[in-house]
């Protein structure tokens, strides 16, 4: 698909805010596509849907979990990482994209997994230090990225499970599963 038809069909379903905090994470995941020798293409057409169900009904979502026979103990945790999973089944209902890495790099861009695909970490990491991002440490996030991919991710994973503990909210276990793989097989990655 286009760019500009994709950025199109995106645009509708959020507000301008996260409109501009799309086309940041578009142009952050194309550069660190081209960075880490990943599908440029592929990189541009996940950021741009990244976000594509995160202003849906929560009802919807929760009824897309539920139906699609997802992983039902996400509905236990936060009901911002609904949006992901949600997000890929739509994408390839209402857009079309039937690209399974696409999908993935979408349903897993909140809560990673373990084994994430370049991909999966290009997005997840894009969408942590996109330019219109603003908190606290996200330009060592910005800088690490710049050196190793891996690295950024698991400090994009670390700070994000600290924020979660320091307000009191239970961590998804997927989270905590992605950063212990990658810090696990942190020596065993070329």
């Amino acid at each position: 698909m286009e760019r500009s038809k994709a950025l199109e069909i995106v645009k509708e379903h959020l507000t301008e805010h996260r409109y501009k905090h799309t086309v940041g994470v578009m142009e952050t995941a194309i550069k660190l596509s081209d960075k880490y020798g990943g599908d440029t293409k592929k990189a541009e057409t996940a950021a741009i849907f990244h976000d594509y169900a995160k202003f849906r009904p929560k009802e919807e979502m929760i009824e897309i979990i539920k139906e699609q026979d997802m992983k039902k103990d996400l509905l236990l945790y936060n009901g911002e990482l609904w949006h992901a999973p949600a997000g890929a089944y739509l994408v390839q209902k209402e857009a079309g994209i039937n690209d399974p890495e696409i999908l993935d790099a979408i349903r897993y861009h909140t809560s990673g997994r373990k084994g994430m695909s370049l991909l999966d970490k290009i997005i997840f990491v894009a969408d942590y230090i996109e330019p219109g991002r603003h908190f606290p440490g996200v330009e060592e996030a910005r800088k690490l990225a710049e050196k190793n991919l891996d690295e950024a991710l698991i400090l994009a994973l670390k700070n994000t499970i600290v924020f979660l503990l320091k307000k009191n909210q239970a961590v998804y276990p997927d989270t905590i599963e992605t950063y212990n793989d990658l810090v696990l097989n942190k020596d065993n990655r070329t």
